[in-house]
């Protein structure tokens, strides 16, 4: 049986150990040892990864009651080996497993509720509970947590006696009768984990809540913590003084030029909207009463008035009404409508003529077309006859 080191003290980063065992298994060598420091899957913890002297460690799965060390090279049995693990991983998942259980722990005596879920990731830590949480008390549960870690108490791992076990209060999933390991947070949680935690809250550094949504009848929370914490909050801290020397204004008052931004943008809109109806105006005056074909090249600003355009003239054409917009050197939109023609059975060729791409209904397609101005009128001089 494998010594659990990570039980014993979780802030041992390397160590040394005697190979029990190696067996090569599709492509890759597994190893049991009479001693590790690498925590192996399990509690919604992935498994660490590190060196066992010169091979790669990328797994390791406790099977069939062993713990096995999933490597890129053998090691001979009886040897000497000495472990490394990828400590800035193991300590950025001990920070994010001891934030959760604050979390959970605090949610579980505020509101009733159970963790139903945990998912320990690259980026982010999710948490799933079997009841919702309004936006208040999701605020609330943030600045508690973040109190706990500030109180820097002790966080214990323990094997209690089954007596003892038997009438302790704890947080657990699974029904559990013997050989728990209960991790307590002092004040905060009791909860049967096999996975390493920090020593003390302070270690965790941040708690921040980042998300919320609801999930099969209750809430999934987000949460980063520590050093995840900080690079997020160094990330939004960048781009909030970007935006702040593109917008010339105070870090703090970002959200009123932004608010600025819009309203004016929406101004602009409806004066472009005024603009394209006018526009539109002359262009049907200049559109010929009627014809069997009729195309209008010109710039439309907004896509609406575009289609406003083509609806008045398919009532005056026989074939198609064509609206383009766009040049030569950069290539047009269009919009095609026909009242008398079945332009989605002719969009192939319409679009194999013009170099262009796209499609519809019936009565309307649209896309856009590389084909110049000269050859847009010359194909449609003939379309249809």
């Amino acid at each position: 049986m494998t010594r659990k080191l990570y039980d014993e003290n979780s802030h041992i980063s390397s160590f040394d150990a005697a190979v029990l065992s190696c067996e090569e298994r599709d492509g890759h060598w597994q190893i049991v040892l009479d001693q590790t420091a690498f925590f192996p899957e399990g509690g919604g913890q992935a498994a660490d990864t590190g060196m066992l002297n010169h091979a790669h460690v990328s797994d390791v799965q406790e099977i069939n009651g062993e713990i096995v060390h999933i490597a890129d090279s053998p090691l001979k049995c009886g040897d000497t080996v000495h472990g490394i693990l990828d400590w800035d991983k193991r300590f950025r998942r001990m920070q994010e497993h001891s934030g959760e259980h604050i979390i959970s722990g605090l949610v579980h005596t505020l509101y009733g509720y159970n963790n139903v879920g945990f998912h320990l990731g690259d980026e982010v830590v999710t948490m799933d509970y079997d009841g919702e949480l309004s936006p208040e008390q999701i605020a609330e549960l943030e600045r508690r947590s973040n109190e706990a870690v500030w109180k820097n108490v002790p966080i214990t791992a323990e094997y209690p006696p089954e007596d003892v076990l038997a009438k302790l209060e704890y947080r657990s999933k699974l029904d559990l009768t013997e050989n728990v390991r209960i991790v307590t947070i002092e004040g905060y949680d009791v909860c049967a984990c096999c996975a390493p935690h920090v020593s003390y809250t302070g270690e965790i550094g941040a708690i921040k809540i980042i998300d919320s949504m609801r999930h099969r009848g209750g809430v999934r929370l987000t949460i980063l913590c520590g050093s995840d914490a900080l690079k997020q909050y160094q990330m939004l801290f960048q781009e909030a003084a970007t935006l702040s020397n593109l917008l010339n204004v105070p870090k703090d008052q970002l959200v009123g030029a932004v608010e600025r931004l819009f309203s004016e943008r929406a101004e602009l809109e409806r004066a472009l909207s005024a603009r394209e109806e006018k526009l539109n105006a002359l262009r049907v005056k200049s559109m010929p009463a009627q014809g069997r074909n009729i195309v209008i090249v010109d710039d439309f600003d907004d896509p609406d008035a575009m289609r406003e355009l083509v609806n008045i003239g398919m009532e005056r054409a026989t074939g198609v009404c064509a609206a383009f917009s766009g040049s030569d050197s950069e290539g047009y939109r269009y919009i095609i409508g026909s009242k008398t023609m079945d332009l989605r059975a002719s969009a192939k060729e319409i679009n194999a003529a013009l170099c262009g791409r796209g499609g519809g209904r019936p009565t309307m397609i649209q896309g856009s077309c590389s084909a110049k101005r000269t050859e847009i009128d010359a194909y449609f001089e003939t379309f249809g006859a």
